[in-house]
């Protein structure tokens, strides 16, 4: 293929057969020019529930409605030709009854165009992710810490260490079992992330989790240094561009009040010159 040839979007087969192969790049987008950033680079992008946080100021991911993953999945699928698109299940659109679920995974794939769904939870949810599989629903599961069920773990605590190793274990095998494409590891101890590599037959997305996870997945604005409310230990930041930005506004703000902005290159003259007019 040429460096200038098409290259056609994965799906979720294409991810499954990555097992064991050179690793998955993922980032989280939430806007189209962001979006066409990582288009390209990235294997697979998902629209997570982390906007919630992210863009809207809230303190969790619970407040996140079916409303506002379409609209940013719709937003990040204009930026998308190369990576495929993968959105979360917000919290209460698929706990209740795998039918529930299905309702809910189609509206999100028909009105974004994504190739699957993510949804979190292991050895409970298995019963929904076979019932959305055996429908057309690709989905990636998501094990270890589930931020949507943070009031019921106590936090943002490492899951899998100690007697917990083996619940962890036993969900990852779960949600593989009942036709999972992959599966996202978060913020489990990394010889428990081999372990569960060694052991799933489908790829292992790692945050917070192992290098020798089949892949790995950051929130794009804590690599780039946007996001500062907390920066957890997982997250490496490749960039630090939020102090950079507030840095040019409030240049731009003192340029304003000095009426050094706009400067005569930046306004309109009363008559625009006639091309080929004789001065």
């Amino acid at each position: 293929m040429s460096a200038t040839a098409h290259k056609t979007a994965p799906n979720a087969q294409d991810i499954r057969a990555r097992k064991g192969g050179v690793p998955l790049v993922s980032l989280t987008a939430y806007t189209t020019p962001m979006a066409r950033l990582m288009d390209g680079h990235c294997d697979f992008v998902l629209v997570g529930d982390s906007v919630g946080m992210v863009l809207h100021g809230l303190s969790s991911t619970l407040g996140v409605t079916m409303e506002m993953m379409i609209l940013h999945g719709q937003a990040v699928a204009r930026g998308l030709d190369r990576a495929m698109l993968v959105i979360d299940m917000p919290f209460g659109s698929y706990e209740e009854s795998p039918a529930q679920a299905f309702r809910n995974a189609a509206r999100l794939m028909a009105e974004t165009g994504a190739g699957a769904v993510k949804l979190e939870g292991g050895v409970e949810m298995a019963e929904t992710i076979r019932f959305l599989v055996k429908r057309g629903i690709p989905v990636m599961a998501h094990v270890g810490l589930t931020p949507q069920s943070i009031n019921t773990l106590g936090g943002y605590k490492v899951q899998g260490r100690d007697d917990q190793a083996q619940a962890v274990l036993a969900d990852a095998h779960a949600v593989a079992d009942a036709g999972a494409f992959s599966v996202v590891l978060e913020k489990v101890p990394a010889t428990l992330a081999d372990r569960i590599t060694a052991e799933v037959a489908i790829p292992t997305i790692g945050i917070g989790a192992s290098a020798g996870c089949d892949g790995q997945i950051l929130v794009v604005d804590d690599m780039l240094g946007f996001f500062a409310a907390f920066k957890p230990k997982f997250v490496k930041r490749y960039a630090d561009l939020g102090p950079m930005a507030g840095a040019a506004i409030a240049e731009y703000a003192a340029e304003v009040r000095a009426r050094d902005f706009p400067a005569a290159e930046h306004v309109f003259a009363d008559q625009a010159p006639v091309k080929g007019a004789k001065a």
